[in-house]
Order: C-alpha cells, then structure tokens, then sequence
C-alpha cells in the first residue's frame, strides 16, 4: 500500500517522548473532559469518549485519573471549562500547518502558537488557508506483534482501511472516518495491541523538505507541542533527511 514515511516514525518518537515526560496525561485528560462535556459520560453511548479512553488505558493512566475528568466534564465536580480551537498557517519552506488546541483562555493559546510560527520563519494564517489540503482520517498504530506487512494487510483491508505504512517495528493504519470503528474493532478481536487510535488530519499531498528548512520546522512543532493548550500539530511536509 503505502511506503516509508519519515512523519509517521517522527510522531511516534514524539509521543514516545511525551508519555515518558508525563505530559501525554496532560492532553489525554482535556479529550476525555471534551468528549465527554459534549456527548456526555456514558462511555457505551459516546464514540470519541471511547477512544479516549481506550487511548488514556493504552498510556497508562490510572482509571482514578480518567474517572475524575469525566466528572468535572458532566458536572459531577468543579473543573476547567474547555474551548477547541483550531489554527492554521505556513510553516519554513511554505508547507502546510494545522493546530488542534485545547484551551481555558484563547488570548493566551493564540499568542503562543503565534510565537512558535513567526521564531522560526512560519506565518499565521486566516481559517480556511491550509485545511483543504487534508483530509480528516481515522489512524490507528500499534506495534508490529510479530505480523508480517502481508498479514496484517490482509486483516485491515478486509474492515475497510484505505492505507497501511509498515515500518520496522509499528504499523499505521488509515481508514475513512465511517470505516474506522470496524477497522480499530478488528485489530482489537484479533488480539492486537492498538498503541493509539484517533481523528487525525491526513495530508492530501505532500512537500519534500530537507536540510535547514527540515531543522527549523521540527523546532517549530517541537515549540508548539510544548505548549500544554496544543493536542496535535498536522503537516504536510515530507522530511528527506530526519531519520
């Protein structure tokens, strides 16, 4: 199906890095506190709080943690209101940004991405500037288990995926959004462990970016996924030279 591809293995080692620091809780907990304020706490009955926390298990996040952002989401206990926001912009080298936020005060969130774009020779855009160039995808990765390309192909075609990028030890999944239940359920079944599973901005056509302008843009999303109001950064940039 699909080759190498250098972002998948980079998003990896960044989610890697993040729950070895903690911070993968941090984001873990505003999507369950969203996803339930606004399809309430019954996790039989809301899709996306599912698989937040299906996602929130698969790091390790002990159930006290997630029980109780369920309840300051439904009103149970006093919490944090919460806003999504979505920005979009152009990162070194003209390739295409798009950043998911989740935050309690927007001046601030704002002001911060602003930050990261124009340090590093990127610009702010208006709505609407980069998002038709992705789509939105259901993605799921999980370690290679011991299934080979060809078996694991076979398994995710049959419920539905478009796409399958195996690397040397994970393999990463796309299916449409209506297909991307089945698909996930399948691995499931199967007894395949799902490292994560999630709505993810696909781009549609990518940008070769190497050397200097391949630096910077790491550094740029590196900035921004520093900040605790941002939950994913999405590119269409296609690294040559990051390994």
């Amino acid at each position: 199906m699909s080759g190498h591809s250098k972002w998948s293995t980079i998003k990896r080692k960044k989610a890697a890095a993040d729950q070895k620091r903690g911070k993968i809780f941090t984001k873990l907990i505003k999507e369950i506190t969203v996803a339930a304020r606004q399809g309430g706490g019954d996790i039989d009955g809301n899709p996306r709080l599912r698989l937040a926390v299906d996602n929130a298990k698969s790091a390790n996040m002990p159930m006290d943690n997630i029980e109780r952002a369920i309840k300051k989401a439904t009103g149970e206990v006093e919490g944090a209101s919460y806003l999504e926001l979505t920005y979009e912009g152009y990162g070194p080298g003209g390739v295409a940004v798009l950043v998911e936020c989740v935050t309690d005060n927007k001046n601030r969130t704002v002001a911060e991405v602003r930050h990261a774009f124009t340090k590093h020779g990127g610009s702010l855009g208006e709505t609407g500037s980069v998002a038709w160039m992705f789509n939105r995808k259901g993605v799921i990765t999980l370690p290679a288990q011991g299934k080979t390309e060809d078996e694991m192909m076979e398994l995710v075609l049959e419920a539905g995926a478009e796409d399958l990028q195996a690397e040397d030890d994970f393999f990463e999944i796309t299916a449409a959004i209506e297909d991307f239940e089945n698909v996930r359920k399948t691995i499931v079944d199967a007894s395949l462990e799902v490292e994560n599973a999630s709505l993810q901005w696909i781009a549609k056509n990518t940008v070769e970016v190497s050397g200097d302008t391949s630096e910077k843009l790491i550094k740029m999303i590196d900035m921004l996924e520093d900040s605790d109001d941002v939950q994913n950064v999405y590119t269409n940039a296609d690294f040559q030279d990051v390994e």
